[in-house]
């Protein structure tokens, strides 16, 4: 059985099923589950005239980044704990999910990864990528996918 699960989470509804997933999985291998959050990179462009503003809005948003990592963790705590299984969380910076998800994964020592998929399909999923079809293709890992 896999008994230390990555389960990306970000808020929507179907992370939230993911979630769930994730901890009735765990719970019945008697494993647990890692919580990662991944947000993307600050923009490095131009903030203005002064240098500092760069440093200043850059560090605002890291602290906001984080601050919702934390919300986002607390609920999959809540969780977690009410179904007796482990919990750990990562938030990271990146702005290649799937690879942050790969990456995630095998530092914590995963066996699987547990996500989220809208399932689009045709122009859409072209348009907009699949992060969960990176990760499908990527990792060595297995993957159970939630829509």
């Amino acid at each position: 059985m896999y008994r230390n699960i990555l389960v990306p989470v970000d808020g929507s509804k179907l992370s939230e099923r993911a979630v769930a997933a994730a901890i009735a999985l765990a719970a019945a291998s008697g494993g647990s589950v890692v919580a990662l959050h991944v947000y993307a990179k600050a923009w490095d462009g131009p903030y203005g005239t002064f240098e500092m503003s760069r440093e200043v809005l850059a560090d605002a948003y890291e602290q906001q980044a984080r601050a919702r990592a934390d919300e986002l963790f607390d609920a999959v705590r809540r969780k977690a704990e009410a179904a007796g299984v482990g919990f750990a969380a990562t938030a990271v910076e990146s702005d290649q999910v799937w690879r942050a998800v790969i990456a995630s994964a095998k530092r914590r020592k995963c066996d699987m990864i547990c996500m989220a998929s809208h399932g689009r399909r045709g122009i859409a999923a072209a348009l907009l990528g699949s992060e969960t079809q990176k990760v499908l293709t990527h990792s060595h890992l297995p993957v159970l996918v939630i829509r």
